[in-house]
């Protein structure tokens, strides 16, 4: 299945917003089917999940993370205030101040440098040509924060004096990155996106959050196409139908535990014994039918 028992193991966390917390569900039961990564790319929340994971690459870890999640409100990510609204007229090239994103994840972090971790990690975020930039040494937080930099709404990061923006838009993504780092075998978390909302979201950042889970989905499916036959990769199961915006953070419990049971199913169902193919994430609508109609 995996090539050969020296073939690695790669898991791969791509962004989505609130709905990273998919992520922790995927991971919780993986784990406990035994199944243990060589190594973990990130991008933008996955990033996040990817650092915070194999700084303790465990069941204890999962569960920390998920609490990490559970208690985790917007207003830790995307604070506005008063002062805020102030500052946009000094920074008019972003519109969160970025101090609340840091202040999280550098009070979580057990590590400082990627290269500290218990398990090898590597961020990918995107240079100004487009080109993605893999980050597996130096400050996490700062590749963290490089990474989950969206346009327009955080500013770019510098790292070794590039400025750099989300791992979404690069053009090579973390499931392409796995393979040239060696995994032959790649399972991919993916947070999905929200295909079952009855009306666009209401804030800028919210639509802007949803148009990068889409962008995300399609990458997915492309790479799906040209990944090469002797990479054996597998895909865990999208939450669908999903109605919830990756600017929701009210509802984390909810996505781990769907999540968790979801990955249960498909692994006991196979799921690790078959390749992913693009139709796993085919484009689809939910039509609604209402009382009468």
């Amino acid at each position: 299945m995996n090539g050969g028992s020296d073939a690695k193991t790669a898991f791969v966390l791509a962004g989505g917003g609130s709905l990273g917390a998919i992520q922790v569900g995927m991971l919780r039961s993986l784990l406990a089917a035994g199944v243990r990564p060589d190594f973990i790319v990130g991008s933008s929340v996955g990033a996040m999940n990817a650092c915070y994971f194999a700084g303790e690459p465990n069941a204890d870890g999962v569960e920390r993370l998920a609490r990490i999640w559970l208690e985790l409100r917007r207003r830790d990510i995307f604070p506005f205030t008063l002062g805020m609204a102030f500052g946009l007229l000094r920074h008019a090239n972003y519109l969160v101040d970025p101090s609340s994103l840091r202040a999280l994840i550098e009070r979580h972090l057990p590590f400082v440098g990627l290269q500290e971790a218990k398990l090898p990690v590597h961020i990918i975020a995107t240079d100004m040509q487009g080109f993605a930039v893999t980050l597996s040494e130096g400050s996490a937080a700062q590749a963290i924060m490089a990474s989950a930099a969206v346009p327009g709404i955080f500013p770019t990061v510098e790292v070794e004096g590039a400025p750099l923006m989300d791992g979404a838009v690069a053009a090579n993504t973390p499931l392409w990155l796995a393979m040239t780092l060696g995994a032959r075998r790649i399972i991919v978390l993916p947070t999905g996106y929200a295909c079952a909302l009855e009306r666009p979201p209401a804030s800028a950042i919210g639509r802007g959050l949803h148009a990068i889970t889409l962008l995300i989905a399609w990458q997915l499916i492309r790479d799906l196409e040209r990944l090469p036959q002797e990479i054996d990769v597998h895909l865990a199961p999208a939450l669908c139908p999903l109605d919830i915006s990756p600017y929701d953070f009210s509802r984390s419990g909810e996505l781990i535990s769907r999540a968790a049971a979801a990955t249960q199913e498909w692994i006991a169902d196979g799921g690790l014994s078959r390749r992913a193919t693009p139709a796993d994430l085919a484009p689809h609508r939910h039509v609604r039918h209402d009382a009468g109609q």
